[in-house]
């Protein structure tokens, strides 16, 4: 009978499951996650390698001319390691890890979650999936508040394969904004990618002026009429508040205008 229980395990039927319990399922990009990790044991011992957790989101990808969703991890985490799951008994462990500051936020197209799982040798892996509301780091929240003074509204947010600007990552998530008043006259648009870090938050700007004219129209049909610029506010400049950002970062614009 053990020998079949064994068995059983192998493929999932009274094999071990694991339950993440997190504390608060609405974080910030950058700030900590904690809870405690709950398993319980199945019908037979297990031997577990690893306990981790993968923080993951999806992205779109652009191939012949069709676009799909592709699924990719932002951090993983190692929360416990070698360790023996009696059977029917239960375990606790806390779990704190920081969340990555590229975690893009979560709107209606994007979608964060956790998959916490148990690594046993040639076993089904027991998984778990909990979903997290993700807002914008504080760095970048500081001059999204900047961009609203400016009188931008956002039109859209998503997730697009990119790798060679994601840093560590294969894909960037881009804001799209126009504008209801400074730059009503001046501006079609206004894209911006956020990448920020302890020391700061880099800026990846896409500015499409209006076209003005039969030379505009001319620039705007071979998109000469944008221009992508990369700027950085230092978490000093940030501590100085959103009308600070806001002031700066219309004088970036305006001599693209």
């Amino acid at each position: 009978m053990s020998t079949f229980k064994k068995m059983l395990a192998t493929v999932g039927i009274g094999a071990a499951k694991v339950d993440l319990q997190i504390d608060n399922e609405q974080v910030a990009a950058g700030d900590m996650v904690t809870g405690v990790v709950l398993i319980q044991g199945g019908r037979v011992n297990q031997e577990v390698d690893d306990v981790y957790a993968f923080v993951k989101t999806q992205y779109v990808q652009e191939k012949d001319n069709q676009r799909s969703l592709v699924e990719t991890t932002v951090g993983k985490f190692l929360l416990a390691s070698k360790f023996t799951v009696e059977a029917e008994q239960a375990y606790e462990y806390p779990v704190s890890f920081q969340l990555p500051s590229g975690t893009p936020i979560t709107v209606k197209r994007t979608s964060i979650w956790i998959q916490t799982g148990l690594d046993i040798k040639e076993a089904v892996d027991p998984k778990d999936e909990d979903r997290l509301e993700v807002f914008p780091h504080r760095h970048s929240q500081i001059v999204l508040d900047a961009i609203d003074l400016l009188g931008f509204r956002r039109r859209e947010i998503t997730c697009e394969y990119a790798p060679k600007l994601g840093r560590n990552l294969p894909f960037v998530q881009e804001f799209e904004f126009v504008p209801t008043t400074h730059f009503l006259k001046d501006l079609d648009e206004l894209e911006v990618i956020f990448l920020p870090d302890e020391d700061g938050v880099e800026l990846l700007l896409q500015i499409d002026r209006k076209a003005r004219g039969l030379m505009g129209m001319f620039a705007e049909a071979t998109d000469t009429d944008e221009s992508f610029v990369r700027c950085h506010f230092s978490a000093h400049d940030l501590h100085s508040g959103a009308d600070s950002v806001a002031e700066e970062l219309s004088q970036i614009i305006r001599q693209f205008i």
